[in-house]
């Protein structure tokens, strides 16, 4: 199982974190002219673009603490800002990254996406992810790290137990979505091959990854979730799946569903777990932590009320800096002055020049020579 970052480090209530892969030429066409359509609809405030050695020097809202550099690897990074519910800021940030998945597959390139809202996340809301991405399938954002795996649709296991464990095995490794898994106990029809995910509210959506089971692997399916999670697969059911590190409020038994039917109805007890699950604290691993840090320290599109806030605490800073040097030169003046008259009332009141200070005495024998000396009296006889 993947380690953490630290045990008592957790997703932030305010915050929406993601991680995935763009399969194709250009994603930061895609990221552009999404943002670019939002805003002309009305949907997003603002959004900017920065290179990003530019988005590592800059520290707008924390001119005092250092920038969270986005890494060697990144390629572009996007911020934009708009507003759920009655009127709640939402800022966001998405970074770009050519890495090891760009070396594996030259048609992949990562992404991450940080977004946080000045109260908790509510899952009506729109997910962060729409903001920079097209929303509809049309282009592949939508991958999670580990390959094969995509959100918004139905996947299902490998028929082989070894890359079936292995598969997840890497996704609790590196995978930062909620899994669920649906036995499937008959060849579903059009309607049951659609995603259950999509019953789920908005911002949940794009959080989850739906595994599908075979009618032929229940028997396969249910031995290796039992081996790498403790959990068991019912024939014709689902089981929402624990994280890497279970947290002490998961019950495998509330988790697991023995009915699910694939009809293309709503399941909702499964959706009703799904949405339960979600709202247990999950850790934050430290990529996460570290994309949350840059978005909270590194932001750069600002308000106009946020410009001006921030240009106040500028002045601020400078003026305690002038105050410091100001009150370091004073105290360097009385230090001089005082040396001064001790140095008169040494002298009555002459002040030597450089030329007339006493010089000491040159030694007759060096120190090496006197060591030497002391050395041998201790090599003497009997000493």
């Amino acid at each position: 199982m993947a380690k953490q970052a630290s045990p008592t480090t957790v997703i932030p209530d305010t915050a929406w974190l993601a991680r995935g892969r763009h399969l194709g030429p250009d994603p930061e066409l895609d990221v552009r002219r999404n943002l670019i359509a939002l805003k002309a609809a009305g949907v997003l405030d603002d959004f900017m673009e920065l290179e990003p050695a530019e988005a590592a020097r800059s520290t707008a809202l924390y001119p005092r603490e250092p920038a969270a550099d986005p890494g060697p690897s990144a390629r572009r990074v996007f911020e934009a800002r708009w507003r759920v519910g009655d009127g709640v800021t939402v800022r966001a940030q998405l970074t770009t990254y050519t890495g090891e998945a760009r070396r594996r597959s030259q048609e992949s390139v990562a992404w991450i996406l940080a977004a946080e809202a000045e109260q908790r996340w509510e899952p009506a809301w729109p997910a962060p992810v729409t903001m920079f991405w097209p929303d509809g399938g049309r282009v592949e954002w939508d991958h999670d790290m580990v390959p094969g795996v995509r959100l918004g649709s139905p996947n299902h296991l490998p028929a082989d137990d070894d890359e079936l464990r292995e598969l997840l095995r890497d996704c609790a490794r590196q995978s930062w979505y909620l899994r669920f898994v649906v036995h499937e106990a008959m060849t579903p029809d059009a309607l049951g091959r659609r995603p259950l995910a999509a019953f789920l509210p908005p911002s949940l959506r794009h959080q989850v990854i739906e595994h599908r089971a075979t009618p032929q692997q229940a028997q396969i399916a249910d031995f290796a979730l039992r081996k790498e999670f403790g959990v068991r697969m019912p024939r014709g059911g689902a089981v929402v799946l624990p994280g890497a590190e279970p947290h002490p409020a998961y019950d495998a038994d509330r988790f697991t569903l023995h009915t699910v039917f694939l009809d293309g109805t709503e399941p909702t007890e499964l959706i009703t777990r799904i949405i339960e699950f979600a709202s247990i604290p999950r850790p934050m691993s430290a990529e996460a932590e570290a994309a949350l840090t840059r978005l909270r320290r590194g932001w750069h599109l600002l308000t106009p009320d946020e410009e001006l806030a921030h240009a106040q605490r500028m002045v601020h800073h400078y003026a305690e800096a002038l105050e410091a040097m100001t009150q370091s030169r004073d105290r360097y003046q009385e230090a001089t002055e005082a040396l001064q008259s001790a140095l008169k009332e040494a002298t009555n009141g002459e002040v030597p020049t450089p030329g007339q200070l006493p010089v000491p005495p040159k030694p007759t024998t060096s120190p090496r020579t006197a060591f030497t000396k002391a050395i041998g009296r201790f090599r003497a006889p009997g000493k």
